[in-house]
């Protein structure tokens, strides 16, 4: 009888387990840890599966996160806003500080790098090129692509 509830627990165990790991990868971008600061004006992003559609509009664009990790979220972007900072920072994807060179991004999915403290940056690219313009005032490009991607200067 002993040997059959050990069984019984077992399994059980294991199969939460299973679970709770299967469950971590649907987790990933979308939600954000408490930062303290308040989101960027707009609906956030509940969704991060790779390859997500995220947004509503006429405009769209594919849209590449890559962590300091080095691993590559996709998304296509949906929109009516004018430039693809404005399109990020209203579904929720992006957060920064006004500059007077723009927007400085620091998060990017909820993933907050900070340069003075291990030289860590968010790098944009179009096109898979260094992107001489800032995230926000890069106007939507139909046929462009756009990244954000952790990198050391």
């Amino acid at each position: 009888m002993k040997t059959d509830y050990r069984k019984k627990l077992s399994s059980f165990i294991l199969c939460t387990v299973l679970i709770v790991a299967m469950a971590l990868p649907a987790s990933g971008c979308g939600s954000k840890p408490d930062s303290g600061k308040q989101p960027a004006s707009g609906p956030e992003t509940e969704t991060a599966a790779d390859g997500s559609v995220l947004g509503e509009g006429s405009l769209q664009f594919p849209f590449t996160v890559t962590d300091p990790d080095g691993n590559e979220t996709s998304f296509e972007i949906h929109t009516e806003k004018e430039t693809v900072g404005e399109a990020l920072s209203e579904l929720g994807l992006i957060e920064g500080e006004d500059s007077e060179y723009g927007l400085f991004v620091q998060t990017v999915c909820g993933i907050t790098l900070d340069y003075d403290k291990d030289g860590l940056y968010w790098a944009f690219y179009i096109n898979e090129e260094y992107a001489s313009s800032g995230v926000d005032s890069t106007a939507i490009t139909e046929g462009d692509s756009y990244h954000l991607k952790a990198e050391k200067s």
